[in-house]
């Protein structure tokens, strides 16, 4: 949708039908016309809650993709895309496929989605680091970086598959006769395998980041001991951009920044090779999202005519590495493992910290060896498909356009262990991944409660004991969800780093909540999901869309009018509690009494100002077992 068809509101309050070329608009459809376009705008209030996030999203596209906010974050960044798609699919199913397109088309050849694809009309002063600090083309040119785009060298959670697959089930025939999935496939496929590979620098199966930035929350306390062994950039070396949009006492300290920046800097001077530097931790979110985009990637699969089985085993077996690495049953829920840290024993490279459960909490004393934790050889079996029987070659990954629908997901799933998962652990070992085997794998657990500790809530074959455990710590003094808190902070209420304001320290963040929203649901917690649902609606409402919000009062901080805090309310109000509803049928919809879920008449009417051809969503669907919340009627999505 270009700037001519933007999205209109009538200061009145009143609708009047959309026309093009002097047709009449569909009946009922309460659209608006500008310049002779097709407009998306359903039958609601004009200063609806649903029609002000729409706007927002309306304000942040740049043509190709959205920014989360055109002053302090100009560009596109890679888990806020996938975010934002999750929201885009209510309105246009087509532009919430090209967010996700443009994204992916900036791939490197190693797999590695980067956290940042840089817009090069913004000029390189508005935000630091730039793209002339991080060189992608030239820096990065052994990993295979693109030429014709500039990108950062560092990645962020992956959301993505799952972003994907919810996007396809907003409008299958429109994704089929785009052949969406099939080109998304092997690119997604790709960038599992780059981190299920080169990021397993613990040798236990899971993930790791290489940077604060990789795990979307950039200043968190979990990164303080990790990040206190990293000499600091000169104050001198770098300005800071992001101080002339938010306030300083809100943002990172210039010396964690310059920590920031050596980090990135040894990284990128060493061409993004993987497993040199000093910072690796294996976070239990990142690798939460990773697991459950395993499972959607398993239902890519199925939709494209493969069996899917082997991603399904390996999201299951990745669950149980997470618990077995990072689940702490005396504190009831998910820490850090800082790779590097510790002396091999645990978390008492960390100080007492208040640890007296003995040998009953895993920060008190590691139970587990390094020979444990990797889960022994299982998960690298070729017959196992722990990490390659599904997935292409690299080639395949970053050549989409050949593959068709029939291919794209089957053909992958029965390449050669030597062109996927065996040369990938080869590459792996010359770029320097696993240079950690020189250091202690068991690492240490990190001492600090995080919210990314609670979102392995959004697994479906976690424990059912866990899972209860999250929900009884969520609801506790650390996070005081549904109690002293509005919505989960992002970090423990009680702990000594806490601050409401400053930036991943202590503020509630829409994304976080959400993702605990659907994993309370999944696991049969519909009233407190509900209630966290009615609360992130009002939040949302009543701060303007904030980047970040208090905890306790909600008051709006950061930058107003972001983007994925307006996608994903718009998710919430078109996805009301389908669960809920089919279990209490007399349960209204507190949150917003005025919203209904849009029909596709109306997404397509916002599409049609896009040049859409006409399309049918009648095709064929390879059914399957819902194996996560995100598959199932509950969490919604499924309108084809």
């Amino acid at each position: 949708m270009d700037s001519t068809t933007q999205l209109t509101i009538h200061r009145t309050g009143t609708t009047t039908p959309a026309r093009t070329s002097g047709s009449p608009a569909p009946p009922g459809s309460h659209e608006i016309t500008h310049s002779g376009a097709y407009v998306y705008d359903p039958d609601r209030p004009a200063g609806s809650l649903h029609l002000r996030a729409a706007r927002v999203l309306e304000g942040n596209w740049t043509g190709t993709s959205t920014v989360p906010s055109h002053g302090l974050y100009p560009h596109q960044w890679s888990w806020d895309s996938a975010f934002i798609a999750i929201g885009l699919r209510h309105l246009s199913p087509l532009r919430a496929q090209t967010e996700l397109e443009t994204l992916l088309g900036a791939q490197w050849g190693d797999g590695r989605i980067p956290h940042i694809v840089f817009n090069p009309s913004v000029p390189l002063d508005a935000y630091f680091p730039s793209p002339d600090f991080w060189r992608s083309s030239t820096a990065g040119r052994a990993a295979g970086a693109p030429r014709t785009v500039q990108t950062s060298g560092i990645v962020q959670p992956p959301v993505h598959a799952l972003a994907a697959w919810l996007v396809h089930q907003a409008d299958p025939g429109l994704s089929r006769s785009r052949s969406f999935l099939s080109r998304m496939y092997p690119r997604l496929a790709a960038w599992h395998r780059y981190l299920l590979h080169r990021r397993d620098l613990g040798g236990g199966g899971l993930a790791s980041v290489v940077h604060p930035w990789e795990q979307g929350m950039d200043n968190s306390p979990c990164w303080d001991a990790p990040l206190s062994r990293v000499t600091p950039a000169a104050p001198r070396s770098f300005r800071r951009a992001d101080l002339d949009h938010g306030s300083a006492e809100d943002r990172p300290t210039d010396l964690d920044y310059g920590r920031y920046v050596r980090l990135a800097t040894d990284y990128r001077d060493g061409g993004y090779a993987d497993g040199a530097g000093e910072f690796a931790v294996e976070d239990p979110a990142f690798n939460a999202l990773l697991i459950a985009s395993e499972h959607a990637l398993a239902a890519i699969a199925q939709e494209l005519g493969a069996a899917g089985t082997a991603r399904h085993a390996r999201a299951e077996r990745l669950t149980a590495a997470l618990v077995e690495r990072l689940w702490d049953p005396a504190e009831g829920m998910f820490f850090c493992r800082d790779v590097y840290g510790g002396d091999g024993r645990g978390g008492e490279a960390y100080g007492g910290d208040a640890r007296d459960e003995g040998e009953s909490g895993a920060l008190g004393s590691e139970r587990r060896s390094p020979e444990s934790g990797a889960l022994a050889s299982e998960q690298r079996s070729s017959e196992s498909g722990a990490h390659g029987s599904e997935q292409g070659s690299r080639s395949g990954a970053l050549a989409p356009e050949q593959h068709s629908a029939e291919s794209g997901a089957h053909a992958s799933e029965q390449r050669s262990r030597q062109s996927g998962a065996h040369a990938s652990e080869q590459r792996s070992r010359q770029s320097g991944a696993h240079a950690s085997e020189q250091r202690s794998r068991a690492g240490a657990l990190i001492p600090e409660r995080s919210v990314a500790g609670l979102l392995p809530l959004i697994l479906p074959a976690l424990p059912r004991d866990i899972a209860a455990t999250l929900v009884r710590t969520a609801g506790g003094p650390h996070f005081g969800l549904g109690g002293v808190a509005r919505l989960a902070p992002s970090y423990d209420l009680t702990g000594h780093a806490f601050d409401p304001h400053r930036y991943w320290r202590g503020p509630a963040w829409f994304n976080t909540n959400w993702l605990l929203e659907r994993g309370l649901r999944l696991h049969g917690e519909h009233g407190r999901a509900e209630e966290l649902r009615a609360a992130l609606l009002e939040t949302a409402d009543t701060s303007g869309f904030a980047e970040y919000v208090d905890p306790y009062t909600g008051e709006a901080c950061g930058a107003l009018g972001f983007s994925w805090t307006a996608a994903l309310t718009l998710d919430l109000l078109h996805e009301p509690a389908r669960a809920d509803q089919a279990d209490r049928p007399d349960r209204a919809d507190r949150a917003d009494q005025s919203t209904h879920v849009v029909s596709h008449p109306g997404h397509r009417a916002f599409d049609k100002a896009q040049g859409t051809p006409p399309h049918t969503s009648h095709a064929s669907h390879t059914p399957h077992t819902p194996h996560s919340s995100f598959e199932t009627g509950a969490k919604g999505g499924d309108r084809g």
